[in-house]
């Protein structure tokens, strides 16, 4: 028995390595570069904190971060209400439902670089043609080229990519309510809000919350969606911070300036992700 858990031990050795070589080593040395100006090449010095204090009076990161958090909550609460109305509808005895969730599905395992480049020609050729024929003014013109509202057409394709995985996680909870329950409710004349209210949804909680912390978190890592859609702009209008931290640190000379974004962009979402989970938790509790 010893000697299979060495062996199991063993095998794990060489994926540790690779973590450790890909992942790990390079998060400490940006980490460490943070403290420098260096800019990812030639001779460097310590600044200390004063790039982590320069990121604070940097209006494009405030601008960046800004337009990160609303994409991420609003897109946060769309998927969650898609995701659960659909997962409702594919949990209920209708025809086909096997298949129409592999369909839902699809999605999730389509790249999202290509999606991207798909739907922006949608949003270029597509869309504008169709709303000229329907006489729909607002649409009549690529939206992706419209500083205010080409975040709208991120959050779009986003959401529809992003519902699919939620989808399957909201499944997975609605699976593990006993009918005999809603058989029960329906006998004491309980509607169907007042089903959903009082016996879906508090044994979908903990479900619900680990929904509510992985999308937040996905969305607030935006950036392949705005590479292929419309590359930040106009102007600066649909940069994210991660994109901020790529083209700056990558292309704009500003590497060990952005590591120091990276890292306050990090604990932002650690911040973030743990108050939701003790929150939600919470919630959990009292449902």
């Amino acid at each position: 028995m010893k000697n299979r858990q060495r062996a199991f031990m063993l095998m794990t050795i060489p994926a540790l390595i690779l973590f450790f070589v890909f992942h790990t080593y390079p998060a400490l040395q940006g980490i460490y570069y943070s403290f420098t100006d260096y800019k990812g090449y030639g001779e460097w010095s310590f600044v200390g904190l004063k790039n982590y204090f320069n990121v604070f009076q940097d209006e494009r990161a405030l601008q960046a971060y800004g337009f990160t958090f609303q994409f991420a909550v609003v897109a946060t609460i769309l998927v969650n209400v898609f995701s659960l109305l659909i997962a409702i509808g594919l949990n209920s005895r209708i025809k086909f439902s096997k298949t129409l969730r592999a369909v839902y599905f699809l999605p999730n395992i389509l790249s999202i670089l290509i999606v991207g480049y798909i739907f922006n020609f949608i949003f270029t050729m597509f869309v504008p043609e169709i709303a000229q024929v329907l006489g729909i003014n607002a649409l009549a013109e690529n939206i992706l080229g419209k500083p205010d509202v080409a975040w709208l057409g991120i959050l779009t394709v986003s959401v529809w990519q992003a519902v699919a995985f939620n989808t399957i996680l909201y499944l997975a909870g609605l699976v593990t309510i006993p009918e005999d329950m809603y058989e029960a409710a329906s006998i004491d004349g309980a509607g169907v809000w007042r089903k959903f209210w009082n016996i879906t949804f508090p044994l979908i909680a903990p479900f619900f919350t680990i929904n509510m912390v992985l999308a937040m978190k996905n969305f607030l890592m935006i950036f392949d969606h705005i590479i292929a859609m419309t590359g930040g702009g106009p102007g600066t209008s649909t940069e994210s911070i991660s994109l901020l931290i790529f083209r700056g640190g990558f292309e704009g000379g500003e590497f060990a300036y952005q590591s120091a974004n990276a890292v306050i962009y990090f604990l932002v979402i650690v911040i973030i992700s743990v108050v939701q989970l003790r929150y939600l938790q919470r919630r959990e509790v009292e449902l």
